[in-house]
């Protein structure tokens, strides 16, 4: 094993090395011996990237779903890719998320229609008028068999 000074160097040099070293003196109990300063740092990290991804998905499930609901221009050569891409985040987003990710989904719903409705715009070239406020609550959006009517 190795001492703390040499565990702290790894973490600088091969970053998947350490982690290995860090997980063996987890598993052995060593924990007087663990790099605790980068320890936090990567879970920090961790928890960051989960949040990252699984509000990205739900960006994605709310752009496709407005453009299937509002961008009746498009619909007609767009409908079968909109739904088709709901579904794929829709089911990405369900292998990921945790009661906690949950959450945090809900408490950040409405920032994430923002930045929804900024893409949707955009694409549209603001030809079409989406609602300014999220108009699908949270089950709605993770419901894999869920349309807009």
């Amino acid at each position: 094993m190795m001492n703390l000074t040499n565990l702290k160097n790894l973490y600088e040099l091969d970053d998947s090395q350490w982690l290995d070293e860090t997980v063996n003196l987890i598993k052995n109990r060593q924990f007087q011996e663990l790099d605790i300063e980068n320890l936090i740092e990567e879970l920090e990290d961790l928890g960051r990237e989960k949040k990252n991804t699984v509000s990205s998905l739900l960006e994605q499930i709310i752009r496709h779903l407005l453009l299937l609901q509002y961008w009746t221009s498009e619909s007609e050569y767009n409908t079968v890719h909109w739904q088709g891409e709901i579904y794929t985040f829709r089911t990405q987003l369900r292998r990921r998320i945790t009661s906690n990710l949950r959450n945090y989904l809900e408490s950040e719903l409405n920032s994430i229609y923002k930045d929804a409705l900024g893409f949707v715009k955009i694409k549209s070239q603001n030809s079409v008028s989406f609602p300014p406020e999220c108009p699908y609550s949270l089950e709605q959006l993770l419901d894999t068999e869920w349309l807009p009517d």
